[in-house]
């Protein structure tokens, strides 16, 4: 071989670890439509919430491990387009749209909800947006992002499962908010970014004890303390616009 030849270089494991982390996410997504195609809704809503946590940890490791690449970027990205557009969507017409009446219109809902999801990601990556010089880039997101998306979008199952809506009395109403979270994606409006939120010292046990008290909330009423931190999350959006607008930071 030529002393000038290609030479084998070594890439230290820890480089890989996100991505794992992030092919971790998607098989979870992969399996949610799995599991959902056979009726077990609420294990696939399981996997989602796994995606979810998996998917704010492979950003941290890699920043924690100093392994950030663009294929890392890219392979999130994909990741996020299956977990919070592609599964959602699948999930809400298989519980309430295939085999209705309202199977054209439902399959017209969950397509632009995961066509504005696909928007969204892309805007993210290559900052197409002009509007959002407006918006402090380390405070706020412009628009709502595809995890939250996602747990908005399934409000409709959390609801479901704790038995407070039917799709033959809300069809309609059920495809407006689908169309409705769906713009929230591809807005220009200015949302809370949670890892750039700033506690004030006085408030730090509080919030602590709060996590904790969600955390438990999650293991024993998963489906109402979901659709209720979506209300919180929903109420939050008009004070983002507000503090952004006032140039405060949250």
């Amino acid at each position: 071989m030529s002393a000038s030849g290609p030479k084998n270089k070594r890439t230290p494991f820890r480089k890989f670890i996100p991505n794992l982390v992030t092919i971790f996410a998607m098989c979870a997504g992969l399996t949610a439509i799995r599991v959902g195609l056979d009726g077990h809704y609420k294990t696939a809503l399981y996997l989602i919430v796994l995606a979810m946590f998996l998917d704010a940890a492979d950003g941290k490791i890699a920043r924690y491990l100093k392994s950030e690449s663009q294929f890392g970027a890219e392979l999130d990205t994909l990741a996020d387009f299956l977990n919070f557009g592609v599964v959602p969507a699948i999930l809400l017409y298989r519980v309430f749209f295939a085999g209705t009446e309202y199977a054209s219109i439902g399959w017209l809902a969950v397509l632009l909800l995961c066509v504005c999801c696909a928007l969204r990601l892309a805007r993210f990556n290559v900052a197409l947006d002009d509007s959002a010089a407006s918006v402090a880039k380390d405070k706020y997101f412009v628009g709502v992002p595809a995890p939250a998306l996602a747990c908005l979008a399934l409000m409709p199952l959390f609801l479901l499962f704790q038995g407070w809506t039917t799709i033959g009395e809300h069809a309609y109403l059920l495809v407006g908010y689908t169309i409705f979270t769906g713009y929230l994606a591809i807005s220009t409006l200015p949302t809370f970014s949670l890892k750039h939120l700033a506690i004030n010292a006085n408030w730090q046990v509080p919030v602590m004890i709060f996590a904790v008290i969600l955390i438990v909330s999650l293991t024993v009423y998963p489906w109402r303390t979901l659709a209720i931190a979506n209300m919180l999350y929903l109420f939050s959006l008009p004070v983002s616009f507000w503090m952004n607008k006032k140039g405060t930071a949250p």
